[in-house]
């Protein structure tokens, strides 16, 4: 079931609570450019949005190529990145939607027995 479905199961006052945690969970559309502008290649930005593994790996890129290649693959990657960033932003927020909506549909199915 999608999120917009899951959301009309909700009460109003189901859907406060939802509003209240998606507002203090959902990640920063300008936060996430920001850091993607001044840390990007330290793959800050990746660590926000919970791309772990692809962050190390962008800044072990960086870290090991800075001096050799004058950091054109780290270059390369970030131009990439402006392309996927509001791609990865939405998904971040759409599996933060599901995973509170879940909690309260649990709860209140733990309510009901």
């Amino acid at each position: 079931m999608d999120n917009f479905q899951l959301k009309n199961q909700l009460s109003e006052k189901q859907l406060a609570i939802f509003n209240q945690e998606y507002d203090k969970k959902k990640r920063s559309v300008a936060l996430t450019w920001i850091l993607w502008l001044f840390f990007g290649g330290l793959g800050i930005h990746r660590f926000y949005l919970g791309k772990t593994a692809s962050a190390v790996i962008l800044l072990i890129l960086t870290l090991a190529t800075a001096w050799f290649t004058f950091g054109i693959p780290t270059a390369i990657w970030l131009i990439v990145d402006a392309f996927l960033l509001p791609k990865m932003i939405g998904d971040k927020n759409r599996e933060v939607e599901k995973e509170i909506l879940n909690q309260i549909i649990g709860l209140s199915k733990s309510e009901a027995v």
